[in-house]
């Protein structure tokens, strides 16, 4: 396709995918007419409050191949899209353009304003400097192919039917399976969503009192599923949350969405797979402080309130000293350290964000040009494809690469 054609483009949805969807199509074809179209009266809406309202633009790891662990769905199609477009090239495009980026010792890059309305800002002005056209109250009724080189747009309200040569659709995840039904009506497959990165809810439980507090090598595992997951872990005021539990509860979605969010899991909070490691860390040192309180050891990096929890749960008192403590209750306690049990019933989402497992089928695509195989002309890009991350800016990442390539309108 010759880069001076005059032709119209439409994007749908007008998040980060859809943003930066209009931007790449008008950069690559600057003599087309772009238009951007969001069915609500905001923008950007997601991109506003991610990372507590910083924005997790991006992970800062240093391969494609550390890059890709981060998707549970997704991940190997990502692969050579990534050899396109990926975070280094996300920071380098934000910082081209004036944004300041830091990357924080867990990997997730911010702006170092800490505002996500660096982001926005800078999103906005690139729209602005091209002469993206940005449609609000735009909800779109029904896509329809009226010949191989045009697709028709009807909406719901607002706007007139219009027809374009090219059409990109960013709209994002739906939490039901209806919301995506105008796509699967023209022929593509849709995979079921169910909720990703969600937290856990364990109601009425005591440890619930020592919201706040983390353990930063926990091992969990969820009992009758393969599902396991180390890192640190969260208490709240409903249950748990934290790293580890919203990396289970991503790779774990479809299966947990299957067991209706009504499961035990198994908190080994001494992140040590060996039991007899841990009795034997525990013998020793109470061996060797035989006249100091059990409640005053500070062992695999637990905070005292949660060590004096576990020993009372392992029916030790807090008071006794070390040199009392017998095999058997060491065992107790091991048992307690590494096979803790919870009931989980239900699940919160995490903060504000909202990540769905699902959508339309990679299988329905075509993964060098993200083109629809059913509708020609028709593009897709960000949380509307059966691609989710975990939490750390993959899902962002996401979003950038496939508008990156989404906008190259290849044929």
């Amino acid at each position: 396709m010759e880069k001076e054609s005059h032709f119209k483009v439409a994007v749908i949805g007008g998040g980060a995918a859809g943003f930066f969807a209009a931007i790449q199509a008008k950069t690559n074809f600057p003599k087309a007419e772009v238009i951007l179209f969001e069915k609500f009266q905001k923008v950007l809406s997601k991109v506003k409050i991610s990372g507590g309202g910083r924005c997790n633009v991006t992970n800062g790891c240093n391969s494609i191949s550390e890059l890709i662990k981060g998707y549970p769905r997704g991940g190997k199609n990502l692969k050579s899209l990534f050899h396109t477009f990926n975070n280094i090239d996300t920071q380098n495009w934000f910082e081209q353009r004036g944004v300041a980026l830091k990357t924080e010792a867990d990997g997730r890059v911010f702006p170092q304003s800490d505002s996500s309305q660096t982001i926005v800002d800078c999103l906005f002005e690139e729209i602005k400097k091209l002469g993206i056209n940005l449609k609000l109250g735009a909800e779109i009724k029904s896509l329809k192919q009226v010949n191989l080189s045009e697709i028709e747009l009807q909406f719901a309200a607002n706007y007139k039917t219009q027809t374009f040569q090219k059409v990109i659709v960013a709209s994002g995840g739906s939490p039901k399976l209806s919301g995506l039904n105008w796509l699967k009506q023209l022929g593509h497959k849709i995979e079921t969503p169910v909720p990703s990165l969600f937290t856990f809810n364990v109601p009425k439980n005591p440890i619930n009192q020592l919201m706040g507090l983390s353990a930063p090598n926990a091992l969990i595992s969820i009992q009758k599923t393969k599902l396991n997951n180390k890192g640190p872990l969260l208490i709240t005021h409903w249950g748990f949350s934290g790293p580890a539990v919203l990396k289970l509860s991503s790779f774990g979605a479809r299966a947990l969405s299957d067991l209706n969010y009504q499961f035990n899991i198994q908190i080994n909070w001494t992140g040590e797979k060996n039991a007899e490691l841990v009795q034997q860390q525990l013998a020793e040192e109470f061996g060797s402080n035989p006249k100091k309180q059990i409640s005053n050891f500070r062992m695999f990096e637990l905070s005292n309130r949660l060590w004096n929890f576990l020993l009372e749960k392992a029916s030790l008192n807090q008071n006794k000293i070390a040199g009392e403590i017998g095999k058997k209750q060491i065992n107790k306690l091991v048992e307690t350290l590494t096979n803790d049990i919870y009931t989980v019933s239900g699940k919160t989402t995490f903060k504000e964000e909202f990540v769905t497992c699902g959508g339309v089928s990679l299988n329905s695509i075509d993964l060098n040009t993200l083109q629809s195989k059913a509708i020609k002309n028709l593009y897709f890009a960000g949380e509307v494809l059966d691609i989710d991350g975990i939490t750390g800016g993959y899902n962002f990442q996401a979003a950038w690469s496939t508008a990156f390539l989404a906008g190259k309108l290849l044929t």
